[in-house]
């Protein structure tokens, strides 16, 4: 009778050992992220740099201060112009 109960008690064991294992795996399934793939497009976008005509400094071109055909990184490097 107790060998009924030992074996029956390990079987147990091992399925919520079991039941654990799978269940951690899956929830490690759901959070990982894969890598992107090479040559995939991103889902940020890409914008074009440009420079400062006063200073130099590179930043993106859509937030670019035009003038005269020079980009500027602000207004006030803007009406520098000629000085």
């Amino acid at each position: 009778m107790s060998r009924i109960v030992f074996w029956i008690i390990l079987v147990v064991v091992i399925g919520f050992a079991i039941r654990s294992k799978l269940r951690a795996a899956i929830r490690r399934a759901e959070t990982h992220v894969p890598p992107p793939r090479p040559g995939a497009q991103s889902a940020a976008v890409i914008e074009n740099m440009t420079s400062c005509a006063h200073c130099g400094l590179h930043f993106p071109a859509s937030e670019a201060v035009r003038v005269e055909g020079q980009d500027y990184c602000s207004p006030a490097h803007a009406a520098r112009i000629g000085n």
